[in-house]
C-alpha cells in the first residue's frame, strides 16, 4: 500500500502517525505517573490522619464519657475527604456505620483505570484502649477524588490534544498541498515535452527546491526547443548544401565536361573522315590527335578536381600526414609568397577514417578561406592530441589553423564552408570555434577519434 501512495499521501500519513504517537506518548506518560501520584497522596493522607488520631486519643481516658467521645471522634473524622475512620472492637467488629459515598451519582473514572492506578486500598489500624478495654480505629484511604481528578486531566488532555493534533494535521495538509502543488504542473509539462511541445512552461512556485526544479525544467524545455530547431535548420541546410553541391557539379559537368566531349567527338569524326580518304593527311591526323590528347588531359584534370571535392585523393592510400603535406605543398606552389608551417604531433597516432577525413576537410577549408579572404603572409597548422575528451569518452584531436591576416569583421558571419564543418563536427561529438582578432584568425576544432 505504501508504494501506491502519492508523495502527498505519504507525507500526510507520516504526519498523522507522528501526531498520534506524540499524543499517545503524552497520555501514556500521564497514566504511568498516575499510580505513584495516587500512592504518594494515599500515604500522605494516612500518615496525617494517624498522627491526628494518635494526638486526639492520647487523653481519651480523661474524658467524662470516653466511649461517647470516641464515637464522636470516629463520626467527625469520617467526614474527611480522602479517608474513612471506623471504630472496631477487640474482635474487629465495626462499631460505627460505614461511610456513605456522596459522589456515587457522579460520573467517575472507569474501573480499569482505578484498578490500574490504585489496585488495593490502604488501611491502618490505630489501637485505642478505654479503661483497659481494647479497641481500634481503622483508617482506610479513599483517593477517589484524586483518581477522578487525574482521570479528568487525562480526558481533558486527550480531548484538547486531539483537537490540536487535528488542527495541526489539517494545517500541515494544506501547507504540504500548497508546497507540492507544482508537482502536478511539472508532470503535465513533462508530458507536453514528451509529446514534442517544447514551448511548455511551468510557473515556479511551492517550496524553494520545487521552484528551482521548475526553473530548470523551463530552461531544459527552452534548450530542447532550440536543439530541435537547430536540428531542423541543420537538416534543411544539409539538404540545401547537397542541392548546391549537386548544382555545381552538374554545372561543371555541363560547362566543362560537355564541351570536352563534344570536341573529342568532333576530332574523332574528322579522323574517321581522314581514314575514309585514299591518302590520309599526316598533318591533319597529327593535328586532330594532338587536340584530342589536350582534351583528354583537360578531362583528367577536371575529373581529379571533382574527385578531390568528393573525397581527397590519396587520403586512404597515403594517410593523413602525407595527404596534408601534399595539400600544403600545392598551396605553397600556387602562393609562394605565403609561408605555411604544418606540424603534426607524433603522439597523435591513428585517428580513424572518419576523423582523418574531417581533419583534412577542416585544414582544407581553413586554408581556402585564408588565401581567398585573409590576405595573410603566414599560416600555421597544428594537429595534436587534446586533453579534453568527447562526451562518450573518446580521445579528441585538436586542429588549429591560425593566420596573421585581417581577420573577420565584427558583424561578419561564417561562410557556408565553416558552418558546414561545424555542423559536421558537432554531429561527431566535437566542437569548432573561430576566434578573430587584430593578429588574424584562428580556427580551432576538437575532433573525436576512433580511439576510446
Amino acid at each position: 500500500m505504501w508504494q501506491n501512495l502519492s508523495l502527498r499521501g505519504r507525507i500526510n500519513l507520516l504526519l498523522a502517525l507522528l501526531l498520534a504517537l506524540g499524543l499517545a506518548v503524552n497520555i501514556g506518560r500521564q497514566v504511568a505517573e498516575a499510580g505513584p501520584r495516587v500512592q504518594a497522596e494515599d500515604q500522605s493522607v494516612i500518615r496525617l490522619a494517624r498522627e491526628f488520631i494518635e494526638m486526639i486519643v492520647a487523653d481519651l481516658n480523661e474524658a467524662p464519657d470516653p466511649d461517647a467521645r470516641l464515637n464522636q471522634i470516629a463520626r467527625d473524622l469520617s467526614r474527611l475527604r480522602h479517608v474513612s475512620i471506623t471504630l472496631r472492637d477487640a474482635a474487629g467488629n465495626p462499631q460505627t456505620p460505614p461511610r456513605l459515598d456522596t459522589d456515587a451519582d457522579t460520573r467517575g473514572p472507569p474501573a480499569w483505570f482505578v484498578s490500574l492506578v490504585h489496585p488495593e486500598q490502604t488501611a491502618v489500624s490505630v489501637p485505642v484502649s478505654i479503661h483497659g478495654r481494647p479497641g481500634s480505629l481503622l483508617i482506610t484511604s479513599h483517593p477517589d477524588d484524586e483518581i477522578a481528578e487525574i482521570w479528568d486531566g487525562i480526558v481533558t488532555q486527550l480531548e484538547v490534544g486531539s483537537a490540536i493534533a487535528l488542527a495541526l494535521f489539517f494545517l500541515m495538509m494544506n501547507v504540504v498541498g500548497r508546497a507540492l502543488a507544482p508537482l502536478q504542473s511539472l508532470a503535465e509539462a513533462m508530458g507536453e515535452l514528451e509529446g514534442g511541445h517544447y514551448e511548455a512552461r511551468v510557473t515556479p512556485g511551492g517550496a524553494p527546491e520545487l521552484a528551482v526544479i521548475c526553473t530548470k525544467l523551463n530552461h531544459l524545455a527552452a534548450t530542447l526547443g532550440e536543439a530541435v530547431e537547430d536540428k531542423r535548420r541543420l537538416a534543411e541546410r544539409a539538404v540545401s548544401l547537397q542541392d548546391i553541391e549537386r548544382k555545381e557539379i552538374a554545372r561543371e559537368l555541363h560547362d566543362e565536361f560537355g564541351p570536352y566531349l563534344f570536341s573529342l567527338r568532333a576530332h574523332a569524326g574528322a579522323l574517321a573522315k581522314q581514314a575514309d580518304g585514299r591518302v590520309p593527311s599526316a598533318e591533319a591526323v597529327r593535328k586532330h590527335g594532338s587536340a584530342m590528347l589536350e582534351q583528354i588531359n583537360a578531362l583528367q584534370q577536371f575529373n581529379r578536381r571533382v574527385l578531390e571535392r568528393l573525397r581527397p585523393v590519396g587520403l586512404a592510400e597515403l594517410g593523413l600526414r602525407q595527404a596534408l603535406e601534399s595539400l600544403s605543398r600545392l598551396w605553397r606552389e600556387s602562393h609562394p609568397d605565403v609561408a605555411i608551417e604544418t606540424s603534426i604531433s607524433p603522439a597523435l597516432g591513428a585517428t580513424g577514417e572518419t576523423a582523418d577525413l574531417t581533419i583534412y576537410r577542416i585544414v582544407q577549408e581553413a586554408l581556402t578561406n585564408v588565401f581567398r579572404h585573409a590576405g595573410a603572409t603566414s599560416v600555421n597548422v597544428v594537429i595534436e592530441p587534446a586533453e579534453q575528451t568527447a562526451q562518450d569518452g573518446r580521445v579528441c584531436a585538436r586542429v588549429r589553423v591560425s593566420d596573421n591576416g585581417r581577420g573577420m569583421e565584427p558583424d561578419q558571419k561564417l561562410g557556408f564552408g565553416l558552418v558546414g564543418m561545424r555542423e559536421r563536427i558537432l554531429a561527431l561529438g566535437g566542437t569548432l570555434n573561430v576566434v578573430s582578432g587584430d593578429g588574424g584568425l584562428t580556427v580551432e576544432a576538437l575532433v573525436p577519434t576512433a580511439v576510446a
